[in-house]
């Protein structure tokens, strides 16, 4: 039986059904195993316990939120470039 275990941030259950649901057929046509043979696991982490580059992803949020010129981007926020 495989087993498919996704960590990621906390999803709403509607997110979580697409999720196992994709996984789940995207495996089962590559592995040539039937689909009731996956056991999808899901692991949310929450920002405030997840650490990138020293800083938890909760405090770059914060930066964020501290200074609204700057525009979210993966993994945390991009600084508007000042002008010369």
């Amino acid at each position: 039986m495989p087993v498919i275990t996704v960590n990621c941030p906390v999803l709403d259950v509607e997110k979580k059904r697409e999720l196992v649901k994709g996984f789940t057929e995207i495996a089962s046509n590559v592995m040539g195993i039937p689909k009731e043979a996956f056991v999808v696991l899901i692991n949310e982490n929450p920002h405030e316990n997840v650490g990138v580059g020293g800083a938890l992803l909760a405090d770059r949020e914060k930066g964020c939120e501290e200074a609204p010129e700057e525009k979210p981007k993966r993994g945390g926020c991009r600084r508007k470039k000042a002008e010369a």
